[in-house]
C-alpha cells in the first residue's frame, strides 16, 4: 500500500469512527425525545385531549427547517425525518388513548 493510499485508509476509519459516534447520539437523543413524547401522550390521555396538535406541528417544521438550513442540511430531509417521527409520536398518543 502507497503511503498516499495508507493515509486515506486513515482518514476514512477516523471517519467512520465519527459517523459510528454520531449514529449513537441520534439513537440517544431519539430515545430521549420519546421519552417526553411519550410523557406528553399520557398526560394528554388523562385530560382527554386530542393526539395530534396540527399548529405545534406545523410550527416545529418550520423551526427544523430553520434549523436545518443553518446546519447546512438538506430543509427537505429534515422536514421528511420529523414528520416521520410526529406519525410515530401521533400514533403512541392514540395508543395512549385506547
Amino acid at each position: 500500500m502507497t503511503d498516499a493510499a495508507t493515509r486515506a485508509a486513515e482518514i476514512l476509519k477516523e471517519h467512520r469512527e465519527s459517523i459510528d459516534r454520531l449514529d449513537a447520539i441520534l439513537v440517544y437523543t431519539l430515545g430521549e425525545r420519546f421519552k417526553h413524547t411519550q410523557a406528553v401522550g399520557r398526560l394528554k390521555a388523562e385530560h382527554d385531549l386530542p393526539p395530534s396538535d396540527p399548529a405545534r406541528e406545523a410550527k416545529q417544521i418550520a423551526r427544523l427547517e430553520d434549523l436545518a438550513n443553518r446546519a447546512d442540511l438538506d430543509p427537505d430531509f429534515a422536514k421528511k425525518f420529523l414528520n416521520f417521527i410526529i406519525a410515530e409520536v401521533i400514533q403512541h398518543h392514540k395508543k395512549h388513548q385506547e
